[in-house]
């Protein structure tokens, strides 16, 4: 029989409206109880709890439902273990909300479940901020493309002669349409001198057939792209001032260059941030930006090496190596899952920027492109820049670009060699058969 580890443990069954809560059957006459999901009834379950002398809580972490109930039981002082529902769907019989609690009461009794992880309250105010910043630039692409859509209905080629609609000219353009000019020639002197396309060019752009419903659907995009703008610079300054907090934590570093800003580029010296919190570059790593890299610390926090002690466990909750099924000795499947992590798609979009990138991890990516597709190739990418991460801030060592050069030319020399004895073995061959 397996033995008990954790004989004061207890375990929810979360919902939107109720939880059933189950507690060892020796401790109360009704083990099993429902709850409300409003506060009051959370104390109230927390204070059952403490009654029944429980000390360890499992609950399933669904979709954002567990999250005040998780604080509250944290307030009573409870070791909460927060788990992924994927590892406990195997409810045996008939499956309910009483035999879902009951079932994560045993198995976390035995020491079954394995808790996700959790960042500090900092951590998780800078989540949020990160978050929010990055759902502000995908509302702004979208009221672009609505602006995009509403000029091209009339017939305005402007997207055609300039790269950006939102940028120093196209501002100008759009902002004197509204204000009621039609005359192509007067809008085409609104480009900026570094414009490449001819004045000629401009002029045909902005010929079009001004219809009203089209002017009124790009002011209500225009609009709501300034507004957006204007909390993108809040969020900002939001980030700015958790990240000083964090700064406060370290001591005092040299100050970096600053890099050369993208379009959606947060607002402030995040790269210096970084460098003054975790004290190693990151963003040397090829193809991590500030931005990226700004995601990836707020979803993982500053004690990396206390939440994931070794990289393998680091690389899986980042879900970008296989999930390896071995049975007699013999692997039956080896994908990738199909998961949502946000610091493991900041690595991979990391990844995405080195297609023609002139380095190691570029031919790299390139190679693994024609051997196995864009898909695999991209997360092995992401995968080598993950373990190059988590190394550089667990250890404190700064990238070293000269060890990955010189051990992809030793890889490349391995290789040369082998195709030449190919080759001579070949050339045998042949001359046996002359």
């Amino acid at each position: 029989m397996t033995n008990v580890i954790n004989s004061d443990a207890a375990g929810i069954d979360v919902s939107a409206k109720e939880h059933y809560v189950a507690v060892p059957e020796d401790r109360d006459t009704e083990s099993i109880r429902c709850f409300k999901s409003f506060t009051r009834d959370l104390h109230l379950m927390a204070e059952w709890l403490l009654k029944c002398k429980i000390k360890t809580i499992a609950m399933e972490s669904t979709g954002v439902y567990w999250y005040h109930l998780y604080t509250v039981l944290l307030d009573y002082g409870f070791e909460v273990s927060l788990v992924n529902a994927y590892h406990v769907k195997n409810v045996p019989g008939r499956k309910s909300d009483v035999s879902d609690a009951r079932w994560l009461q045993r198995l976390h009794s035995f020491g079954l479940l394995s808790p996700c992880f959790q960042p500090d309250n900092l951590t998780r105010e800078l989540r949020n901020s990160t978050r929010q910043r990055k759902s502000i630039i995908e509302d702004m692409s979208i009221q672009t493309q609505r602006m995009q859509k509403a000029l091209e209905l009339m017939n305005i080629k402007l997207n055609n002669v300039i790269r950006d609609i939102n940028g120093k000219t196209g501002h100008k353009i759009v902002s004197a349409i509204l204000a009621g000019e039609t005359n192509a020639e007067v809008l085409a002197s609104y480009a900026d001198y570094r414009i490449k396309a001819t004045k000629e060019e401009l002029i045909k752009s902005l010929e079009g057939n001004w219809r009203k419903e089209q002017l009124f659907n790009l002011k209500q995009a225009y609009d709501h792209i300034n507004f957006l703008q204007q909390q993108l610079k809040e969020c900002d300054n939001q980030t700015e001032q958790i990240l000083d907090q964090f700064s406060r934590l370290t001591k005092d570093v040299k100050p970096l260059p600053k890099g050369v800003k993208s379009k959606n580029s947060p607002g402030f010296n995040a790269k210096q941030y970084l460098y003054d919190i975790i004290g190693v570059d990151v963003t040397k790593i090829y193809g991590l930006q500030e931005t990226n890299a700004l995601t990836i610390f707020s979803e993982t926090g500053i004690n990396l090496a206390e939440k994931f002690p070794t990289e393998k466990q680091f690389l899986s909750w980042l879900n970008v190596v296989p999930d390896n099924k071995i049975t007699g000795a013999k692997v039956i499947s080896s994908k990738v899952r199909k998961k949502k992590n946000k610091a493991g798609q900041a690595f991979r979009d990391s990844a995405n920027t080195l297609w023609r990138a002139n380095n190691p991890w570029g031919d790299y990516l390139r190679i693994k492109k024609a051997k196995s597709g864009s898909r695999q190739a991209v997360v092995a990418t992401a995968k080598k820049i993950a373990s190059v991460y988590y190394k550089m801030v667990v250890e404190k060592v700064d990238f070293d670009d000269e060890k990955i050069r010189n051990n992809r030319n030793e890889y490349f020399s391995k290789k040369l060699n082998y195709l030449q004895k190919m080759m001579e073995k070949t050339q045998l061959q042949l001359a046996e058969y002359q």
